[in-house]
């Protein structure tokens, strides 16, 4: 008899129904398994003839075949063990048929016949749930995790003799003895943890701090060592709109299938902050593998992506932003397949101005140009190209750093944030029906469409894009930025006085690459 068990393969965020068949039948004893498998799915068969041993089942001495179908998938993880036991149990007569019917099944085994957890719950029961599942057994400690979507069952449990305990008992009797876990509430959660009061002096830093929030604009910052670069940063997603329901489930998709969700974390309810060390390779950024996992670049998905000392990054690492920075997601091909992963974040960089970090102070930096301008140069102009505010840091002076109280609460991360929250609530209403949610999210249609400028406005911009040779993408992120400006001031357009802040925000770099 062939008994078909129902789990899934992880490819990319996404998830593929794998039907586990098994075939227990007369012959010599042996079990063998097909499909298109990993070496560590190929294991399966001694974890799960150990894991029955040591829990006390006895599988009759017959020939057993299990196939992962689809064939042509291939199969990797260890989320299959738990499927292929329950499939070898029921086609060998030791559970009820009907047992497995409609149930979706994941976990791996340990030799013991622990239950142990897996990467890629939540793209699982979200696929399973597509599919028209509505119970799904899982690990005690992804339980939770599973039990985030809406509209489904998740029986959370510990070992191999559970399952077979809980499989054998009729259904009212399951939902007594194992209650399906409750799905938490959705309430995202404050990133205030540290605040912009902390950062004294620095005003300029703040105020693009505050336009890049409200319009989800890229930021470079240039500035000599200890001037408050990282400091900056850091408290960035504390001023950013809250992540919503939407966004923190397609971001904890990509967490799940990296393996950084567990029983304390079954959601992203937070804007990810994320800052690789600038040893990272392009590997770790973009994410790798036979079959890719998603690496920091979308991890950092719906929040900040901070690179410190940007220019210590290897090339090939830096280049690889460029394609998600305009695309807004990352593909990664192989010679089986290709794979896409969201990477909608927002690019907060930062680094000295030259080796020794005093350039253009010329009574303390000791670079000569060519050093200076090597040291520059490891970030490419079309890099740059995408950065819609630049802004230089300098040493603060006595005065700053004995900032007023009043200072403090003016450029607070509270109130920077109630700021950013009324431009934000401009933007929805503006996009409204784009499926956009920030300015810097506009293409050209949008920007045509949505943002008119005024004579005077349009004719300005103009002289500036032949006087100083802009490229067209530089173009329309000045006017990106000016919109947003605007948002932040209540205003109804832009006027020009918008727009030549945005171009002082350029300032830094031209003076530097120009």
């Amino acid at each position: 008899m062939v008994t078909k068990v129902y789990t899934g393969a992880i490819t990319g965020i996404d998830c593929r129904m794998v039907c586990v068949e098994v075939d227990v039948s007369n012959g010599l004893p042996q079990l063998e398994m097909v499909g298109r498998l990993s070496s560590e799915v190929r294991e399966a068969e001694k974890r799960v003839r150990v894991a029955l041993k040591n829990t006390g089942i006895t599988l009759p001495p017959q020939r057993i075949t299990v196939n992962l179908a689809p064939a042509d998938l291939y199969k990797e993880g260890t989320q299959y063990d738990l499927a292929i036991a329950i499939g070898m149990l029921a086609s060998a007569g030791m559970l009820p048929a009907e047992s497995v019917q409609g149930i979706f099944i994941a976990g791996e085994l340990g030799l013991q016949g622990d239950l142990g957890p897996v990467r890629g719950i939540l793209p699982m029961v979200l696929e399973g749930r597509g599919q028209g599942f509505k119970r799904f057994l899982l690990p005690e400690k992804n339980a939770k995790e599973g039990a985030a979507v809406s509209g489904i069952e998740v029986v959370g449990l510990g070992s191999l003799r559970e399952v077979y305990r809980y499989l054998g008992l009729p259904g009212e009797v399951q939902d007594r003895e194992y209650p399906p876990v409750r799905e938490e509430s959705w309430q995202a959660e404050c990133g205030l943890a540290e605040d912009f009061a902390d950062l004294y002096g620095q005003e300029t830093v703040k105020r693009v701090m505050e336009i890049a929030a409200a319009g989800f604009h890229n930021v470079l910052m240039i500035g000599p060592p200890g001037a408050g670069k990282t400091m900056a940063a850091r408290r960035l997603p504390g001023i950013l709109p809250p992540i919503t329901e939407e966004e923190s489930l397609e971001v904890s998709r990509i967490y799940s299938v990296a393996g950084l969700l567990g029983e304390e974390r079954t959601l992203v309810k937070t804007r990810p902050f994320v800052a690789p060390h600038h040893s990272a390779t392009l590997q770790a950024l973009a994410g790798g593998g036979r079959i890719p996992r998603p690496g920091l670049i979308s991890q950092a998905h719906k929040g900040v992506l901070f690179l410190d000392e940007v220019v210590h990054f290897s090339s090939a690492a830096l280049e690889v932003l460029r394609q998600p920075m305009e695309e807004k997601k990352l593909m990664i091909a192989r010679s089986t397949a290709s794979y896409e992963f969201p990477a909608d974040f927002m690019l907060v960089a930062a680094l000295n101005p030259c080796p020794c970090g005093n350039y253009p102070d010329t009574a303390r930096c000791r670079c000569t140009p060519q050093q200076v301008r090597r040291y520059l140069g490891r970030l490419s102009g079309p890099l740059l190209d995408r950065i819609d505010l630049c802004v230089e840091m300098g040493r603060m002076n006595v005065q700053e750093f004995h900032g007023k109280a009043g200072d403090k609460i003016q450029h607070g991360s509270i109130t920077m944030r109630e700021r950013v929250m009324a431009a934000r609530q401009k933007q929805q209403e503006r996009l409204e029906g784009t499926g956009l949610q920030f300015n810097a999210q506009m293409g050209v249609k949008e920007l045509e469409r949505l943002v008119p400028l005024g004579q005077r406005e349009q004719a300005f911009i103009d002289q500036v894009y032949e006087k100083l040779h802009l490229s067209l993408r530089s173009y329309h992120r000045i006017i990106k930025v000016a919109r947003t400006i605007a948002d932040l001031e209540d205003a109804e357009n832009i006027a020009l006085k918008h727009i030549q802040e945005a171009l002082c925000y350029r300032g830094a770099e031209d003076r530097y690459w120009g």
